[in-house]
């Protein structure tokens, strides 16, 4: 044993977190503070406009897909939920860490509203199906808004566009639900017989698209994600 009391001491050790998996390794100096969070002040609420064909993640899983980080987004900052690689619009991105968890809770009920270009016209019973919940895998959903939207919206082309039936009308929808299934929207369109054909989300909370672009980002605040949803248009 050695004369300093050395041999005494526990070892110091630490594990750090890297996009959320454990690294042993790392040593901490002893009496060191364990990191904190931001303060309040400090934290970032992101805005963006998730483009079609890009995962709602950083880091690619297979060759040659495209990610966020080709969104020049501020480092430290995670999504809050996320958006199927085929569909477009708002996603939310912050480093509050409890708003993160309460967002993905599945009693949440946060507001989420939806344009979605579905195949044919679905008529007056058709929305109602909508409004009153459908069964799809995983459930019956729960009752939503759900309106055909009069106008067309105006939104950017996709790329690739559509793959519309020259021979079909397509009809644009507006759904705001309260929970968020895995590819619900698109299993709800299909259990009225009604496939979507496109899919962008336009509001979470009082976050909206307002001023966006596909690819483009601007700074939210955590009051606007916590407020009433933008009517839809």
């Amino acid at each position: 044993m050695s004369g300093d009391g050395t041999g005494r001491r526990a070892k110091a050790a630490s594990i750090a977190k890297v996009r959320g998996k454990a690294i042993a390794g790392a040593a901490a100096r002893p009496g060191a503070a364990a990191p904190r969070r931001p303060p309040a002040s400090a934290r970032r609420y992101i805005a963006l406009w998730k483009p079609y064909d890009v995962l709602s993640q950083f880091t690619a899983e297979l060759p040659g897909q495209r990610t966020l980080a080709e969104c020049g987004l501020p480092g430290g900052v995670y999504p809050a939920g996320r958006l199927d690689r085929d569909s477009e619009g708002l996603l939310l991105l912050t480093d509050d860490g409890p708003l993160i968890k309460r967002l993905l809770a599945p009693g949440s009920g946060h507001p989420r509203t939806y344009w979605v270009q579905v195949d044919g016209v679905p008529d007056d019973a058709a929305l109602e199906k909508l409004r009153a919940g459908v069964p799809i895998k995983g459930g019956r959903t729960l009752p939503c808004a759900a309106a055909t939207l009069d106008v067309t919206p105006d939104l950017p082309p996709r790329d690739p566009p559509i793959r519309a039936r020259k021979s079909v009308p397509t009809t644009w929808l507006a759904l705001t639900l309260r929970e968020g299934k895995n590819r619900q929207v698109r299993r709800m369109t299909a259990a009225i017989g009604h496939p979507t054909l496109r899919l962008v989300r336009v509001a979470i909370g009082g976050v909206t698209l307002d001023g966006l672009r596909p690819g483009g980002w601007r700074t939210a605040s955590r009051a606007e994600i916590e407020g009433s949803p933008a009517a839809a248009r």
